[in-house]
């Protein structure tokens, strides 16, 4: 994760959260380069178990589980997958992050979390169709939505007006995975 994105997450979660998203976001990031240096991974599988072990031990708060829980169900569904050959497989793989992490968090849609860019993205992915628009869209709408997950459930409608923090970092995930999905 780059320095501006720890800055900008942080900052989106000031003003509705602790304030250290980004953060917290940046420890797993480097957790996780460092562990796949040591450990060097040969499978999709084994890199989603490097992934989720890194952001369940070090990024704090909800995030970690709900990164961890998403990251672990994506290994399991990559048991035996050598190879992602279609956007739609791939969909089907991040249903199963998504999947996890509706399990973990007891979140639904509209529930103003990062589950409000997972779900747009992973129907997106299953019908060949993700691009920027819908990733940029689904953390948008976030905007708009009363909270009700996490520590800014709080402030009920005074969260209006503030992008959620963990839609914000799955859609930075997100973006990262089109630029590599378009080479």
């Amino acid at each position: 994760m780059q320095q501006n994105h720890k800055g900008y997450l942080s900052d989106l979660d000031t003003p509705i959260g602790d304030g250290d998203h980004g953060n917290d976001m940046g420890r797993g990031v480097s957790a996780f380069e460092d562990a796949f240096k040591k450990e060097e991974p040969t499978t999709i599988n084994d890199t989603f178990k490097v992934l989720s072990m890194a952001m369940i031990s070090k990024v704090g708060g909800a995030s970690g589980p709900l990164y961890g829980s998403a990251f672990m169900n994506m290994m399991k569904a990559t048991k035996d997958v050598d190879v992602i050959n279609s956007q739609e497989q791939l969909g089907k793989i991040i249903e199963e992050g998504t999947n996890g992490i509706q399990a973990r968090g007891k979140a639904e849609a509209e529930d103003k979390t990062m589950l409000d860019v997972w779900l747009p993205v992973t129907e997106a992915l299953k019908n060949n169709q993700l691009t920027a628009d819908v990733i940029e869209n689904a953390k948008e709408h976030t905007k708009n939505l009363v909270e009700k997950k996490g520590r800014a459930s709080y402030l009920g409608e005074r969260a209006i007006g503030h992008i959620d923090q963990g839609a914000a970092s799955s859609a930075i995930l997100f973006q990262t995975l089109l630029d590599v999905i378009h080479g």
